[in-house]
């Protein structure tokens, strides 16, 4: 019974954060989509190896490494269908072009993009391909995967602090994730981390840490709790805070 749970509650993640297929869970459980966040760093570090092992593969056959990442990156999209991206362009947009709270909700429901978004769109998507092509290339598969599940991770923390802004919406549908499944996420992004990096991606922890906390205390500000878009926009700042700081530690030489 334990088993076939975090098996549905894995399924669960991949279905709400990627495109990948999963196989089907019976029945209709509430709190599943709640329970599952403990999983989210694993399909996170699933989405990384994919970003990963695209890269290589494409450096292998001869392309350079940037061109390699920019593949890369398109492999991830792909996979994700661009759900964090759309989330961080809908919460630069409502943070950065409403004056009330009620008017900054508004905008992030608007599925148009503007200003806002459509620059930190080209800052994510440039500074994560900067920092990754500037890596030691036998490093790139296991910082992907150890900042993917960072990335996720650290959204978590905007779940454990703060209450759902909105009444409704799929942030606040999917409930209020129980500790326990908040600390098994937390301890599954460290251990996966350092199985990739070892002691040395605890830098990375504390980066993605900050990052989430800056979009946390941003969210709270400006709209008096999390939305999914807030959500998507502290994972992909982690990520890209992930993705930096690594790329001064392991940079080609």
């Amino acid at each position: 019974m334990w088993i076939s749970r975090r098996r549905d509650e894995l399924a669960a993640a991949i279905m709400l954060l990627t495109r990948l297929p999963a196989w089907p869970v019976p029945g209709h459980d509430e709190g599943l989509t709640a329970r599952a966040v403990w999983a989210y760093p694993v399909v996170g570090a699933v989405i990384g190896g994919i970003g990963g092992v695209t890269a290589l593969i494409a450096q292998w056959a001869g392309l350079s490494l940037l061109v390699a990442v920019l593949l890369g990156l398109a492999a991830t999209l792909l996979a994700t269908g661009c759900f964090h991206e759309d989330g961080l362009a809908d919460f630069c947009d409502g943070i950065g072009g409403g004056r009330t709270r009620e008017r900054k909700l508004e905008i992030m429901r608007d599925s148009r993009i503007g200003t806002y978004g459509g620059a930190a769109l080209i800052l994510s998507l440039g500074l994560r391909a900067a920092a990754l092509a500037a890596m030691a290339p036998p490093m790139v598969l296991a910082v992907w995967i150890a900042a993917g599940a960072l990335a996720r991770g650290g959204a978590l923390l905007l779940l454990a602090v703060l209450p759902a802004a909105r009444e409704d919406g799929l942030a606040r549908s999917a409930g209020a994730p129980p500790l326990p499944s908040l600390i098994a996420g937390w301890a599954a992004t460290t251990l996966i981390t350092l199985a990739a990096l070892g002691a040395s991606g605890l830098i990375l922890v504390i980066a993605a840490l900050v990052a989430s906390l800056a979009v946390m205390l941003l969210s709270r500000r400006h709209l008096g709790g999390y939305t999914g878009d807030a959500l998507g926009a502290a994972a992909q700042a982690a990520e890209i805070a992930c993705l930096v700081v690594a790329s001064s530690l392991w940079v080609t030489l």
